[in-house]
Formats: structure tokens, sequence, C-alpha cells
């Protein structure tokens, strides 16, 4: 592993998971790895889980952490090459990024899309540069596209609470107030459509479909009920539009997630990323039901960061 970027990343996949759940077993006893190492994180945008699990994971394996949020903590970054910076930004991506590599051992970079774009979001032009320029491991902690730390914790959770050989496990669209990018379900489609004892399910309006090169082997269905059906997880997340893209084109509030919903699963556990909107997305009444399972989801975001970061330090 050179970086961590996406599913691809992983490699045999089995091997890494084992990995994981080893060491979520021991969380302590690696820090020989991260001795007298630092992990440094850059942020472009806001985090709870993604920040705290990652310093979480670099101190249980005896590594130092330090994080930047980028324009708030640091100078204003100019990304266009060749730019003549006689306006607002101060200091140029290339030259901070070679600064920051020599102030750590591995760099997770946090970045967004602008929804406006989709050339521009979908050709990571930020994750880009990061990655030219830097003399370090790169380790996407989201970027415009892609979430894979969030999708491995998600793998993790599944694999340590089914009950059976093979699962049927469903992505839903689910209403929100605003339009979200879809680096989330994009990640849980490239990551869940290759697990080879998975039957992967993606259900969603019409006019939601999302970029066919993450969906490969995924039955898409337009019934959300339907898809439901003899669900063992069910994981709900809102989306905007890939094809008029990063537009609300739908937002009816039947496609929430409820107990009438999860009634027609095969007494389904239930996942979300977080932050959710309750009552919007997914009633109360799932979310805190005993087989919601978003907390030790969250949990495992320590423990996916953790694997990754012992794979880069080793």
């Amino acid at each position: 592993m050179k970086n961590f970027l996406s599913f691809a990343d992983a490699g045999e996949y089995k091997a890494l998971l084992r990995q994981a759940l080893d060491i979520k077993a021991n969380p302590y006893g690696y820090q020989h790895v991260g001795k007298n190492k630092t992990v440094g994180l850059i942020f472009f945008n806001p985090s709870l889980r993604t920040r705290l699990s990652s310093l979480k994971a670099a101190y249980n394996l005896g590594a130092q952490a330090w994080v930047l949020n980028a324009g708030a903590d640091s100078w204003t970054l100019e990304m266009a090459d060749g730019a003549v910076m006689n306006g607002t930004t101060q200091e140029h991506i290339k030259d901070a990024i070679a600064v920051m590599s020599q102030y750590c051992d591995v760099l997770g970079v946090r970045t967004f899309p602008t929804l406006k774009d989709k050339e521009a979001d979908y050709s990571e032009e930020v994750l880009t540069k990061i990655l030219h320029y830097a003399t370090v491991p790169v380790i996407s902690l989201e970027s415009a596209t892609l979430h894979p730390l969030q999708s491995f914790a998600d793998l993790i959770t599944v694999a340590e609470t089914k009950k059976k050989e093979r699962v049927k496990v469903v992505l839903t669209w689910a209403p929100h107030v605003r339009a979200l990018p879809q680096c989330v379900p994009n990640s849980f489609a490239d990551w869940f459509s290759e697990i080879d004892w998975v039957d992967f399910v993606i259900t969603h309006p019409q006019g939601y479909e999302l970029d066919p090169k993450f969906t490969k082997g995924a039955t898409i269905e337009y019934d959300q009920r339907k898809a439901l059906e003899g669900a063992d997880y069910v994981q709900a997340k809102n989306w905007s539009s890939y094809r008029d893209y990063g537009q609300v084109l739908s937002n009816d509030p039947s496609w929430m997630l409820t107990p009438e919903h999860m009634a027609r699963t095969n007494d389904a556990k239930f996942i979300h990323c977080l932050p959710v909107r309750r009552n919007v997305e997914v009633s109360d009444a799932v979310l805190d039901s005993p087989n919601s399972l978003i907390v030790q989801e969250a949990g495992n975001r320590t423990f996916s960061m953790q694997t990754v970061l012992h794979e880069l330090l080793k």
C-alpha cells in the first residue's frame, strides 16, 4: 500500500479486514509501528468522526499527530498552477504540501466537492495536487468523490456482526434538507460491489443514479420496498444527482427509513455514516432500535484508520 484513496488500494481486502479485526482485539499491540512517527492531518472542511478517530488511531499506534484546518489555521492556499498571487491567497499548495511532508511520515487529507463543477470535482483537483506534491504516503480522509475510511469501517461492522456466510446489503437513498455529495454512497458501492460474500443492492428514485464506475456489480432497484425485502443490512444515505450534477430532483418523504420499511427486511441491522438528520433521513425508531449499529460503526472508524496507518507506517 503506497497511498489509501479507494478500494483499489486495499489490495487483498480479506487480509486487510483480518488485520483490522486483529487490531481491534488488541488496539495497543502495535505501538512499535508508530514509535517516533508523526501523522499529519489536513482538513479543508469540518469533521467530527474523521478527525477524532484519526487522532485516536495514531495514538493507539504510539504515533504523534498534528491537525491543520486549511485556511483557518494556515495561510489561504492557492491551487492554480502559474497563478499570479496578487489576490487573497498567500501560499501556494505546492509549497505548503512540500513543507508539511517534512513534518510527518504520512499525510491524511480531507477535501470536499463544490457540487457545481462535475468535471473538476470528479478529477479530484485538490487531492490530485496534494498527491503530486507530497513526499510521504497520503490517506484520503474523504475526497470530492470517495470516503474509503468510512466504507472500510462499514465493512468491519458488517463482518463482525453477520450471522451467516452470505448477506444482502442494501444502500438506500434518503431525503435531506439540502444537496449532499455522492462521496459516501460512491465509496460504499466501490467497496461492497467487490465483496464476494455480499449481495449488494442500491435503491433510489430515478435520476439519482451514481457514477457507473462505482456501481459495477450492484443491482439497481427503483422500488425501495422491493429492494429492502430480505435485506440483512441497510445503509441509508442522501446524495444529490450525479446526472444533473448537485441538483435535488426529489425529496420524497416516503423514502425516509421507518420501522415499516425495516419490517420488509430479514430483521436487518441498520448502519449510517453519521451525522444523520433524525426524522428526515431516518426515524428515531430505527436509529434508536436494538438493530441500529451506528455507534459501533462510528467506533470502527478508529480501527479502519489504525489499520491503514499500520500498513503505511510498518
